[in-house]
């Protein structure tokens, strides 16, 4: 019998136009997410991945101290405590992306993951931050990762975590697969731009490297007052031979169902070997810092 997982993916604008209350932010991105939820519940689905910093706008575009108010414990925080039970509730695994706080001081852009049954499975700590004009400051708001790259054992397949501008690095997507992961989310918030063109390469890329399903979400819309630019969404799934087997809109708030046939990465494994034939004692630089002379 065929292993098949029905997955969704979340894309969605900003909630309120208004920055000038962070916590308002977040409570209205949470219900919007809550109805958004029970929509790809309604529709089947088994696992479902929101976008990255799903409780807010995407406010690294600004340096400013008062979005830390933001930040909560993981997974002793309300977010995590409210969709422990939204899980149980829709009886769906849900890879809940958010702004973590460790300890005073100490914070991290950070993806939860909740079994169906409400259990809190662990979290993936985003590892490459980008700091950069314009918009883009994360650095200011997270330490880089230290939880390495775990990958969780569900009902309905082994998950793992990318967060957005992983995307553009391969060694954390070889580690994922070769730590057995079967379907990598990738939570996202990007805009049209440069990376828009390496959109649909660098995560089929890493589908077809390391033979699995990657389902990559990315927010839409504009968000005030930054304007850094749009969000372009397209958000979708791609199997492990790199085809996209479904994909959301540009512009729309958008729940993204997809069936994935787990079985699907065996029989690519059993074709391409490249488990069998890498060869890690001769990739003698790949973790060395660089050092040119």
């Amino acid at each position: 019998m065929a292993r098949i997982t029905r997955a969704a993916l979340i894309q969605s604008s900003n909630a309120l136009a208004d920055d000038s209350n962070p916590q308002a932010q977040k409570d209205a991105m949470i219900e919007k997410h809550l109805v958004l939820l029970k929509q790809a519940a309604e529709r089947g689905a088994n696992v479902c991945c929101m976008q990255e910093i799903f409780s807010g706008p995407y406010f690294c575009a600004e340096q400013d101290t008062r979005w830390y108010a933001l930040a909560e414990s993981v997974p002793d925080g309300p977010t995590i405590k409210l969709m422990q039970d939204q899980a149980k509730k829709l009886g769906m695994v849900l890879i809940v992306p958010v702004y973590e706080e460790a300890m005073a001081g100490v914070l991290y852009n950070t993806a939860a993951v909740i079994d169906e049954n409400g259990t809190f499975l662990g979290k993936y700590r985003k590892h490459h931050l980008p700091h950069c004009h314009p918009g883009f400051w994360e650095k200011f708001y997270f330490k880089p990762g230290d939880l390495g790259y775990p990958v969780f054992k569900t009902r309905f397949g082994r998950i793992g975590v990318y967060i957005c501008y992983d995307r553009h690095f391969p060694e954390g997507a070889r580690e994922l697969g070769l730590a057995g992961a079967e379907i990598v989310f990738n939570p996202s918030a990007t805009v049209s731009g440069l990376s828009e063109y390496l959109w649909k390469i660098e995560q089929p890329a890493h589908a077809v490297a390391n033979q699995y399903f990657v389902g990559a979400i990315n927010r839409v819309g504009t968000e005030a007052p930054w304007n850094i630019g749009e969000f372009y969404g397209q958000s979708y799934f791609c199997d492990p031979r790199g085809q996209i087997v479904a994909q959301a809109s540009r512009d729309k708030d958008e729940v993204l169902v997809a069936d994935l046939d787990l079985d699907l990465i065996k029989e690519v494994r059993n074709v391409w070997q490249f488990y069998r034939d890498r060869r890690p004692e001769s990739y003698t630089t790949i973790a060395s810092p660089i050092d040119h002379p």
